[in-house]
């Protein structure tokens, strides 16, 4: 078996993770899963590429390769626009559509389907913006480097590790370091007593929904960098991030990113040993196993 696994399995993990992330907190505070948390990976995605163009045009230095990168200093600025960008986004759909839903105090079945319908719309508009045809950010080559035993990553994959890894620490440190953490976990607890004890509900959710789409704007933009650009990227992703959500257990920010590991080095040597075919069963397989085994997830408490 080869141990180019371990690094292939990392990468995939790390764009799961930092999505999965934003569907444990979303599922945590606002109690609903959020379909349409995948179509923001893909608008985050695409509001880089669409801004990264748009630089590189009026200035072709900032489109020039950076040292051992594949892309120049237009897709950092873009990448910081497309945060703010998919985090507006998300902002919009909740003023739309969730929150007068919660206001009228829908069930939890009605915001499921919800969001079923707004990431068939976001993924439909976002199809008709750019057209089906995929997309890349460079199309620079880059050879791997060696890393020992085996294995190899181009300097892009080194740094999306290292990004991923970086951010999951930075929410950790957000929710355990600082107000709004602490409040976001007591609105998790108990929301009803939160807003009795002065905790600004309203904020907290706005605070959710940032958080989430920005995170899920980076790994949009990383897996584009690394594989390509679609609009169906992130519905691709979207059954990895809930099985990672749910293996991680829902609320803990190092379980989701933890788990987004396991699952991405799971499809990795599912397609070196049984072919790529399978690898979306993998997913699935890991949601069906920790919902009837352990539902509360690794690092989850049982209720």
């Amino acid at each position: 078996m080869s141990p180019q696994i371990l690094v292939d399995g990392l990468i995939s993990g790390a764009m799961i993770g930092l999505g999965a992330i934003g569907v444990t907190l979303t599922y945590s505070i606002l109690r609903f899963a959020n379909f349409a948390h995948g179509e923001f990976i893909s608008w985050g995605a695409y509001f880089a590429f669409a801004v990264s163009g748009l630089l590189g045009y009026l200035s072709g230095g900032l489109a020039a390769p950076i040292g051992p990168f594949s892309f120049g200093w237009s897709l950092p600025i873009a990448a910081v626009a497309s945060v703010a960008l998919t985090a507006g986004l998300a902002l919009l759909v909740d003023a739309v559509l969730f929150r007068p839903l919660r206001s009228r105090r829908g069930a939890v079945i009605i915001l499921v389907m919800a969001s079923f319908g707004a990431a068939l719309a976001l993924r439909n508009l976002l199809e008709f913006i750019f057209t089906s045809r995929p997309d890349y950010y460079t199309t620079n080559l880059q050879i791997a480097m060696r890393l020992g035993g085996g294995m190899r990553a181009t300097p892009d994959q080194l740094l999306c590790l290292g990004v991923a890894a970086v951010l999951a620490l930075a929410v950790h440190l957000l929710l355990t370091r600082t107000a709004i953490g602490r409040s976001m976990r007591a609105v998790s607890e108990n929301p009803q007593l939160s807003g009795i004890v002065g905790i600004d509900i309203r904020s907290v959710v706005r605070m959710v929904w940032i958080l989430g789409a920005g995170l899920a704007a980076v790994a949009g933009i990383m897996t584009g960098l690394i594989v390509q650009i679609r609009p169906e990227m992130g519905l691709d992703l979207l059954l990895p991030l809930f099985a990672a959500a749910i293996l991680g257990g829902i609320g803990s920010v190092p379980g989701a990113m933890i788990a987004g590991l396991i699952v991405g080095l799971a499809e990795a040597l599912t397609v070196q040993v049984f072919g790529a075919e399978w690898r979306a069963a993998v997913a699935f397989v890991i949601l069906v196993a920790i919902l009837l085994l352990r539902p509360q997830g690794l690092f989850g408490r049982p209720e």
